[in-house]
């Protein structure tokens, strides 16, 4: 997949293409089908399917206080992108400049001159330009005049609810991974690398990793079945979010108790994947580390159930089948 950070990087004779435009942020599953949607139209069209999306989170400049934490920061969010199977992303620099950018504007210098787009897929709540004045109609009849054609799809609803990724943050900031996994097509994980760790876990003989704090989406606090991936080693694990009680900590850490542990090599830098699956229980205080320990061992218990079930559900059950419905400029 190429990659674009900025317009003039695009050569001239790129294209014609296939093109969404949006934040991307997670890459849920109504994502994954509209890239899949773009990459079966730009095979057909003998074009290039382009994802265009925006470094910082334009959140992060408009509102800077109560901006989203991301699901996917962008090195997440490029590789699930590029897993997709598209020909290219194009990340643009959101800037005061791009901020005030009309949506005519945006249409010309980003679809029309840069991309040479054939083709534009959105869905129905799309909005781009200046304080989000243009929509889904308006890139309709921009379409008309600038020579490319508009697909605006409806929403994409799994279990009764909505896909998008304010609902996945929901989902993940209320503890419900399950529905995440839903949303997301997948497990809800994070990547980062080991932190220094107080040896809680040798005190209470489980080998313990505790991730480097970490800026972006973290669930709720509590108890999860987890899987760790250090480097190209996966760990069955439990993992502890929050601010461990116990032992009069009062700052959030994320500690992995792995089940399976082996010694492994494990670097400042290591690179950590954190999956998590399912919320054993909420975080609380305990009268000792020794009623601890014990807490520790039966979630463990539970840990082990749960991942043996799990695999064995997700070899035996098909994939569910949900669809969109599209409206269609010519």
């Amino acid at each position: 997949m190429d990659i674009f950070r900025a317009l003039p990087e695009i050569p001239s004779s790129f294209g014609p293409t296939v093109v969404s435009i949006g934040n991307f942020d997670g890459v849920h599953c109504a994502h994954q089908w509209l890239l899949a949607e773009i990459s079966r139209r730009a095979h057909e069209l003998s074009a290039k399917s382009v994802a265009v999306t925006f470094d910082p989170h334009p959140s992060r400049l408009l509102r800077p206080i109560g901006a989203p934490k991301l699901i996917t920061p962008m090195t997440e969010r490029l590789e699930l992108l590029r897993a997709s199977g598209i020909d290219a992303t194009l990340v643009l620099p959101f800037n005061d400049e791009l901020c005030k950018m009309s949506g005519p504007d945006f249409v010309a210098a980003v679809l029309r001159d840069a991309l040479h787009a054939a083709e534009v897929h959105e869905g129905d709540n799309f909005r781009f330009g200046y304080r989000a004045q243009s929509q889904a109609a308006d890139l309709i009849a921009l379409g008309h005049d600038q020579g490319f054609r508009v697909q605006i799809f409806s929403p994409r609803y799994i279990r009764g609810i909505q896909v998008s990724s304010s609902r996945v943050r929901e989902a993940i900031q209320s503890g419900n991974m399950t529905l995440a996994r839903a949303l997301l097509g997948r497990p809800f994980s994070i990547h980062s690398t080991p932190a220094s760790g107080r040896a809680i876990g040798r005190r209470l003989t489980v080998p313990t990793i505790n991730l480097a704090p970490y800026d972006e989406l973290l669930p709720a606090d509590g108890v999860y079945v987890t899987r760790m991936k250090i480097g190209e080693e996966e760990f069955d694990a439990v993992t502890n979010a929050g601010t461990r009680p116990t032992f009069g900590e009062d700052s959030y850490a994320v500690e992995s108790y792995l089940l399976n542990f082996h010694p492994v090599n494990l670097l400042p830098e290591t690179p950590l994947e954190l999956t998590f699956i399912h919320r054993l229980r909420e975080e609380r205080k305990f009268p000792s580390p020794e009623a601890l320990k014990h807490q520790i061992m039966q979630d463990v218990a539970k840990a082990q159930r749960y991942l043996h079930l799990a695999d064995l559900l997700q070899n035996s059950t098909p994939p569910s089948r949900t669809g969109f419905r599209a409206r269609i400029s010519s």
